[in-house]
């Protein structure tokens, strides 16, 4: 007997063991066209690749670097925007990961740390919310549906085309768990407390606006058990706390520092660089396929007519599948764990219509009633953008079906002719919309020829600040310095770049804005990109803006993807004087320290409208946080 159960208790733990294994098998399948040739091969959407896909590359290197020199990242540098600097808080720098992944990125690069990110993303997401649905008494068959509905869910395949700290999903279902572990008394609450510690501050140091969205999560699920159990919430109440207070400890241990830095650190921010208003779901993306689904239309015209962008729709779920999420909700009521994944996924995509009022049905529903309406004046969710919101939502969504399933399953035991294979028929019918197809991929633009070469002929000192022309205002081109300089592992600082920073009055913005350039550096910006892209009706900017603009940039060196018979190259021959480097595509300057020196006045001529009439500067050097 005692060898029948050992032999039993094998072919559990086989099988528990076998779906992570399937989960990865099917994450590495849907990467194929990125581990083609991982060391250049990013994802991409229509052959394009995202200008967030390069900064995540600049962040891994960046990560890398500071490890390799035998320290953690400093949360504020000035290897980017220089000399200003940012705060890595306020980006999308994935701190956690780099640190992680840095040996593989000083072996591989940063391409192929971000592959094997992206990988364990599909594979851990889906295997973290199988775990946390066996945890709670989901059979293997639900629990491996749940977490493969999750993990590849259409939500973290359209992340994957562009946001990597999204698409990274793993933490969430272990926040939440171990909370409600806690409230419903089922561990102890100093260990559990210790375990929700350690995740929260790995999940600040991955994605914030995934923890900001996890701790909705959490609060909508403690809402519907105290109100479902309230005497039973009210037992437990004690340990609960005790718990909470040792996970708040553990974070703020870990975190603390971080969160000064953030919230009241020299480069602190407020808002967000992004119109956050504009970013709600559209009530039809629940049911219109995106192109990361095998099973898609006329995606692109849906996104014209709706305003919308490919890699921000992330609500898709598909009629049979949220009927079937209905169904099984309304039948399994009664069940406490249906119930409350239930009514997360519904609330999840209710705050996910944002602040604007919509119409659904023909009904119009005013923006007073919309719960993103109310989150915009709250500092902590100011930055979240909340069509954002169903990523977490198809958590939810899974874990109600599976949980339903397995009563659906059951009650359909005295009806074997048919209950069963009724039962799997609709959950296939359910799961057919949302199969995904492979993640696209490109190569990452190599750096012009001569980059390294001639920036090592330069001399420079390391961190040296570097000027790169042209600065484009297209996103895409404004991050491509980033990425020269991260797949290179060039040892010098960027000016400006892709990334989100402070404004004089303390709001977040982007990089080499309005908002953060005086009007020398943006007429000398714009005039520069005009020569560029070889406008011959348009002039370069005058030299006074052009000494102006590099004085208050502060570069040590200038140079330029140009040759010397172009309209840009040649202008900056006249300004500079014969390059100090000539390497392939490139041009190269050391900047004069007289001109870097220069505190006189300069009277800025109008070249760029009427913003630039008659306006008087002053030269003055900025000091760089280092």
């Amino acid at each position: 007997m005692a060898g029948n159960w050992r032999r039993s208790a094998g072919k559990w733990r086989r099988a528990e063991l076998l779906v992570p294994c399937c989960y990865l098998v099917v994450a590495v399948a849907l990467m194929s066209q990125v581990w083609a040739d991982p060391a250049v091969r990013v994802p991409a959407t229509s052959s394009r690749i995202e200008s967030d896909i390069y900064l995540n590359v600049w962040f891994m290197r960046y990560a890398a670097t500071a490890v390799a020199h035998g320290r953690l990242p400093a949360l504020i540098t000035t290897a980017v925007n220089s000399p200003v600097g940012i705060n890595l808080m306020w980006n999308t720098s994935l701190l956690l990961p780099g640190v992680l992944l840095a040996p593989v990125t000083l072996l591989a690069g940063p391409t192929v740390s971000l592959a094997i990110l992206q990988t364990v993303g599909f594979a851990g997401s889906a295997a973290a919310l199988y775990l946390v649905l066996r945890r709670w008494d989901a059979s293997i068959g639900a629990a491996a549906i749940g977490g493969a509905i999750y993990g590849f869910s259409p939500a973290l395949m359209v992340a994957a085309e562009d946001h990597y700290h999204l698409q990274f999903a793993v933490l969430p279902p272990l926040i939440v768990d171990a909370v409600l572990r806690l409230a419903t008394g089922r561990d102890r609450p100093l260990r559990t407390g210790a375990w929700l510690g350690l995740l929260v501050a790995a999940q600040l140091f991955t994605a914030e606006e995934l923890l900001a969205d996890t701790a909705i999560v959490t609060a909508l699920a403690l809402i519907v058990l105290i109100a479902s159990r309230p005497s039973a919430a009210a037992g437990k109440l004690a340990a609960t706390a005790a718990g909470a207070g040792v996970a708040l400890v553990v974070a703020l241990v870990i975190c603390g520092h971080a969160l000064l830095v953030q919230f009241r650190g020299p480069l602190a921010e407020t808002g967000s660089p992004w119109p956050v208003t504009r970013y709600g779901t559209h009530p039809a993306d629940l049911v219109t396929a995106p192109g990361a689904v095998l099973l898609h239309g006329r995606y692109g015209q849906f996104l014209r007519k709706t305003s919308q962008q490919p890699t921000e729709t992330f609500a898709y779920l598909g009629w049979p599948m949220l009927a079937a999420v209905a169904a099984g909700v309304v039948a399994c009521w009664r069940d406490i764990r249906v119930r409350v994944a239930g009514v997360i996924f519904a609330a999840l995509e209710w705050v996910g219509l944002g602040s604007n009022g919509v119409t659904i049905a023909g009904w119009h529903v005013s923006d007073v009633l919309l719960p993103g309406h109310w989150f915009e004046s709250v500092r902590a969710f100011s930055q979240v953008l909340p069509n954002r919101f169903p990523i977490l939502a198809d958590g939810a969504a899974a874990a109600a079906l599976a949980f339903a399933l397995d009563r659906a399953l059951a009650s359909s035991v005295p009806r074997p002719g048919w209950g069963r294979p009724v039962v799997a028929l609709a959950a296939a019918l359910a799961l057919l919309p949302i199969i995904p197809r492979p993640v696209s991929a490109g190569d990452v633009l190599p750096p012009p020829t001569g980059w390294k070469t001639a920036l090592a002929a330069l001399r420079l000192r390391p961190g040296a600040s570097v000027l790169v022309l042209p600065i484009s205002p297209v996103l895409a081109n404004r991050a491509l310095p980033m990425e020269w300089q991260a797949t290179t592992n060039v040892p010098v600082s960027l000016v400006g770049g892709y990334c989100v920073v402070r404004a004089p009055g303390g709001h977040a913005v982007m990089c080499d804005g309005r908002q953060v350039l005086d009007a020398a550096q943006h007429a000398t910006l714009v005039r520069i990109n005009w020569l560029a892209t070889g406008r011959l009706s348009q002039s370069g900017p005058s030299r006074a803006a052009m000494a102006s603009a590099v004085a208050a940039w502060r570069p040590a060196a200038v140079v330029a993807a140009a040759s010397s018979d172009s309209h840009l190259g040649r202008y900056l021959i006249r300004f500079f004087g014969p390059p100090a480097v000539r390497r392939g595509a490139i041009l190269g300057w050391r900047v004069p320290a007289g001109l870097l020196r220069s505190r006189q006045r300069v009277h800025v001529k109008a070249e760029h409208g009427a913003a630039l009439r008659g306006t008087t500067l002053r030269i003055r050097p900025r000091v760089a946080d280092r």
